[in-house]
């Protein structure tokens, strides 16, 4: 048994301009990120693969991307979209506030305090926003925040060491030694 969508539009007939908007915006930002990729060398690295070859393929991903959610808006709109087009959950800004803290905080942060500890902190406010958005009591409050922080180093700490000693990428350290 088949159901129709009412909300479906023949091709043709335009879309929803928010939704254009979006696709607009995923196929501005993955035009902007390939013109920005040009400036960025190709001189070929281990296997033959340049420091433009992510940048490259990220572009191309969000181009398309981009062209495929303009299409899908233009020839209908988002054909698995509620019917009432309301969301059946409200967004919870609280956790958004709480990850974009750790984001920001970790790219202010991460040259004065360093690698490990900056990713620490991102880690430790992004799950704390996650943890509320999800709606985990937060009863034993300092056990989680010390437990965070803990596995925030034990995962930034390996990837530091990883970049600096073994694959000789310089990451802003606390020290000059190398291991912090």
């Amino acid at each position: 048994m088949t159901t129709t969508n009412t909300k479906e539009r023949a091709p043709g007939q335009g879309g929803n301009w928010p939704q254009t908007l979006v696709g607009l915006g995923v196929l501005a930002t993955g035009l902007g990120l390939g013109w920005g990729a040009m400036g960025i060398s190709s001189d070929a690295g281990y296997s033959g693969i340049g420091p433009n070859f992510f940048p490259w393929m990220c572009a191309v991903v969000l181009t398309v991307c981009g062209a495929w959610i303009l299409w899908e808006a233009r020839t209908g709109g988002f054909r698995e979209m509620d019917e009432e087009g309301a969301p059946a959950h409200p967004p919870y800004w609280t956790g958004f506030v709480w990850v974009s803290a750790g984001l920001l905080l970790n790219a202010s942060l991460i040259t004065a305090i360093g690698f490990i500890l900056s990713c620490a902190l991102c880690y430790l406010l992004a799950v704390q926003g996650l943890r509320r958005a999800g709606g985990q009591p937060i009863a034993n409050a300092p056990r989680t925040w010390i437990v965070d922080v803990l596995v925030g180093l034990i995962i930034s700490a390996p990837v530091y060491w990883t970049f600096t000693k073994f694959l000789a990428i310089s990451l802003p350290g606390l020290t000059n030694s190398g291991w912090l």
